[in-house]
């Protein structure tokens, strides 16, 4: 007969395992970007629109602090709430107990550094398989657009009857894409648990 003492350390020796391969490629991928960068602000961890809510405070903080015109801080900032929203909303990664969308609690990161006078945001998140192939539509048609047809999307976007959740994502992609510099970059690895896919994005302010 099974112990339940010896399943129950099983189980969660499996998840403390899961949790450090997660973590060390988090720190990796933190460790360079720090190693190249001044970093701004950094984290890792479960996302919730209480938890957004206070990195916003230190966000704004720590760009007023380097010094960011006014312009590039607020582009930092609608860039910034945008990937952390994308996180709290389509991470594969949730909190068992957060079913209701207001108490959705999600894993994730998100990194601000910068080089010279350019700001560069990057995220990253677990998402769905079955989700990468139209995400990737989405993100390289946006990369064929000039500045002028995002603007113009945007607004067509903002105004279509198309379902809120469908209009929520896409109008978070295309503000990003308005407010940055260069094209949005991203990329698509492999995930610790099947049937995920670990998505990362970077916007260049």
């Amino acid at each position: 007969m099974n112990d339940p003492r010896a399943m129950e350390a099983r189980a969660t020796n499996t998840t403390n395992d899961d949790m450090n391969t997660r973590n060390c490629e988090h720190l990796q991928s933190f460790c360079q970007c720090a190693e190249q960068r001044d970093v701004i602000f950094y984290y890792v961890g479960y996302f919730s629109q209480s938890i957004i809510a206070a990195m916003a405070d230190a966000v704004k903080l720590r760009v007023e602090y380097v010094g960011a015109a006014s312009p590039t801080r607020r582009k930092l900032f609608s860039s910034f709430i945008e990937m952390a929203q994308n996180i709290v909303h389509y991470s594969a990664d949730h909190y068992p107990n957060s079913d209701r969308a207001e108490h959705e609690i999600r894993h994730g990161s998100v990194c601000i550094c910068t080089v010279g006078d350019r700001f560069y945001l990057h995220c990253a998140n677990p998402i769905q398989e079955d989700n990468a192939q139209r995400l990737r539509e989405k993100l390289e048609h946006l990369r064929t657009l000039t500045n002028d047809e995002i603007r113009r999307e945007y607004k067509e976007t903002l105004r279509s009857d198309t379902p809120e959740e469908s209009k929520g994502a896409g109008l978070g992609l295309l503000t990003m894409a308005r407010d940055a510099s260069e094209p949005l970059e991203f990329e698509f690895g492999p995930s610790s648990r099947p049937g995920n896919v670990m998505f990362c994005l970077k916007a260049t302010i």
